[in-house]
């Protein structure tokens, strides 16, 4: 059984770093973004390994002020153990408009994250853009591809996706303003717990049972809020994903969470 689970674990990560150098080998000025969440930073891993110990390229925060205290320590300190290129990133104009949560999850999300990530998009001239979303998150995201084109405005046409079969994966024709890519769509919340455990990955605290409470998603502190859970180790994590009913993203502003807003979130570029 333990075999059977490093060889599943084995293949998802071949499979992952193949798409990550295969990024690297079509597109000229590439970047990976990263929340510090697990998802996020099992790809930084993952990138790190495709290249031997060295990302080739920048890595993404984009800081929307309104994130917990821990993602903020957590950043600086592995972006300095793994010597990652850092770039951080926001949306100073709406900040200092005074965007928040509370003038509406859409714009919030809109201003202080898409059009945060937009503006450095144009200003560095990315082409490809490497993400941590995984199908099995949320039903949108389900309808992704791993090579996911957007186009002159930053849209997601998700009516309108690249064929993928056999693992062959196409690049589209030139008419597209950067390309998102997934490496890690074909995995699960449980793969990525079993990942962390497997290479001994640094974890936000924000994920470990305090109180009787835990975070099972980040994101901003005003939208996000922890479950019931006593789970307080990567192994009790694990056994508690085995069992659960409740969803990863229940503790998100639900809101946003609504597939008619996700959907309309990502059609604009959201990640």
């Amino acid at each position: 059984m333990k075999l059977n689970m490093e060889n599943h674990i084995s293949e998802l990560e071949n499979k992952s770093i193949s798409i990550i150098r295969e990024t690297k080998a079509q597109f000229k000025n590439m970047a990976v973004l990263w929340s510090t969440g697990k998802d996020s930073t099992a790809t930084v891993w993952l990138c790190r390994k495709a290249f031997f110990g060295k990302i080739p390229f920048p890595v993404i925060h984009i800081d929307t002020c309104y994130k917990f205290p821990e993602i903020y320590d957590f950043r600086d300190k592995i972006a300095k153990e793994w010597n990652l290129n850092l770039i951080v990133t926001k949306n100073e104009e709406a900040t200092k408009m005074g965007m928040s949560p509370k003038k509406g999850k859409l714009n919030c999300c809109t201003q202080l994250k898409t059009e945060a990530l937009k503006n450095l998009i144009k200003k560095r001239e990315f082409d490809a853009l490497i993400l941590a979303i995984r199908r099995d998150e949320h039903g949108i995201r389900a309808k992704e591809r791993y090579f996911s084109p957007r186009d002159e405005n930053f849209n997601w046409k998700y009516a309108d996706q690249p064929a993928e079969l056999w693992d062959l994966y196409v690049k589209p024709s030139e008419d597209f303003s950067h390309m998102r890519v997934h490496p890690i769509l074909h995995w699960t919340e449980l793969d990525v717990w079993l990942y962390v455990k497997q290479q001994n990955l640094p974890v936000n605290p924000l994920y470990f049972a305090k109180n009787g409470m835990r975070y099972r998603s980040l994101g901003c502190m005003p939208c996000t809020v922890p479950i019931p859970s006593k789970a307080s180790t990567i192994d009790e994590i694990i056994d508690e994903l085995a069992t659960t009913k409740i969803p990863e993203r229940a503790g998100r502003a639900q809101d946003k969470e609504k597939a008619y807003m996700m959907q309309k979130l990502r059609s604009l570029g959201y990640m």
